[in-house]
């Protein structure tokens, strides 16, 4: 009767680790990544379009994004659109190909990405802890008799532990990736 609720809590964890992994790939480490520039909107013939939808994005190492566009006429508007999204590149362009180079990081800049990857990552412990109370009182109020009602708070701090622990993965992984 209970596991109705740990699945909806499974599935709203699912989708937050997902959108705080998108988050997380924007910001940029020491090595260039097709998320930094896939989902930038650009306003092409009246339309925003992200870059992914105008051409194919690849990476060029040690630290190049290359956009080939479809469309000549898109160059000008995607160089602008990586300009003022701020994202740390400079965009240069050779015919259908954009060159955006991803610059070395100086030591205050990693500070201040790091501080950035920490406090994302406090905002989605925030929403963790938030869905896992609003169930918890969700589980109170369900005709669910007292082992029942245990048995389901612990599953579900067992999931928001799970959950938890991958975040923090996640962070790791990127703080490693910032400090080079």
């Amino acid at each position: 009767m209970y596991e109705e609720y740990i699945k909806q809590l499974e599935s709203v964890f699912r989708v937050l680790t997902a959108k705080l992994g998108e988050e997380l790939g924007v910001i940029s480490g020491t090595r260039p990544s097709v998320e930094i520039v896939e989902h930038v909107k650009v306003n092409y013939m009246n339309q925003v379009i992200t870059i992914q939808q105008l051409g194919s994005i690849m990476i060029q190492p040690p630290r190049d994004i290359l956009i080939q566009v479809w469309d000549k006429n898109s160059v000008g508007p995607v160089m602008k659109a990586i300009e003022e999204a701020k994202i740390g590149l400079t965009a240069s362009s050779d015919g259908n190909v954009i060159r955006a180079s991803l610059p070395s990081l100086t030591d205050e800049r990693r500070e201040e990405f790091s501080k950035l990857v920490k406090k994302i990552s406090e905002n989605y412990r925030i929403q963790v802890r938030a869905r896992r109370d609003e169930v918890m009182k969700e589980l109170k109020n369900a005709d669910l008799n007292k082992d029942q009602e245990f048995k389901a708070k612990e599953a579900a701090q067992k999931k928001v532990d799970e959950v938890n622990k991958r975040i923090e993965e996640m962070v790791e992984k990127k703080l490693k990736e910032i400090q080079g």
